[in-house]
């Protein structure tokens, strides 16, 4: 058994970081021999999908250059560890209504033609199956299921393409509204997550 939490923040200590080790926390109480890959992309950022990266990746393998060789090892890896994980946890605050930066470039890692997802005559077909996703999502304001929430349809798409369609979202919403309502954001958060994983 494989946990892959992916903390999306860009700090080291986010509130979606706080959610997303919640989650964790109880999936190794239910399975305790499980193995859990963190991976913090404040502390340790992918490389954004750029020109050289794009030249790399549409180069075969055998004519790459060192550096070349060395740009898509970084994809290799992480695409590896989503490949083994049998849960994924990603932990997603809203930056300007979007998803960070940082989220954005493990998504443009992990999808790959023909390693993550491929096109056939019937359309595109994932192959990152047989995974259960957690996404824990914190957000200053209160957008749950409103138009201004652009995260989840986001989301539920490029996670889906990617052959990830067991997908439970987990909310913390009005964190900048006071401690009051962040208290009682947190406590709801709690509810759902016990829910989510009973």
């Amino acid at each position: 058994m494989n946990i892959l939490q992916i903390n999306a923040s860009a700090r080291t200590a986010g509130q979606s970081t706080r959610l997303a080790n919640t989650i964790v926390e109880r999936l190794i109480k239910a399975h305790p021999e499980a193995t859990h890959i963190v991976r913090d992309l404040a502390a340790n950022p992918l490389p954004p999908l750029d020109e050289a990266a794009l030249g790399a990746l549409f180069t075969p393998a055998e004519q790459r250059s060192a550096e070349q060789a060395a740009r898509v090892a970084i994809d290799d890896a992480v695409i590896a560890e989503v490949q083994a994980a049998d849960y994924v946890v990603l932990g997603v605050p809203m930056y300007n209504f979007g998803v960070p930066i940082q989220l954005k470039a493990w998504i443009d890692a992990i999808s790959r033609a023909k390693v993550t997802f491929q096109y056939t005559a019937n359309g595109p077909e994932g192959l990152l199956k047989g995974k259960k996703v957690y996404v824990a999502l914190a957000r200053g304001g209160l957008y749950r299921d409103t138009p201004a929430d652009s995260q989840v349809p986001y989301l539920k798409t490029v996670l889906a393409f990617l052959g990830m369609t067991d997908v439970t979202f987990i909310y913390a919403e009005g964190l900048a509204m006071g401690e009051e309502s962040a208290a009682k954001a947190f406590a709801q958060a709690e509810v759902e997550i016990a829910e989510a994983l009973a």
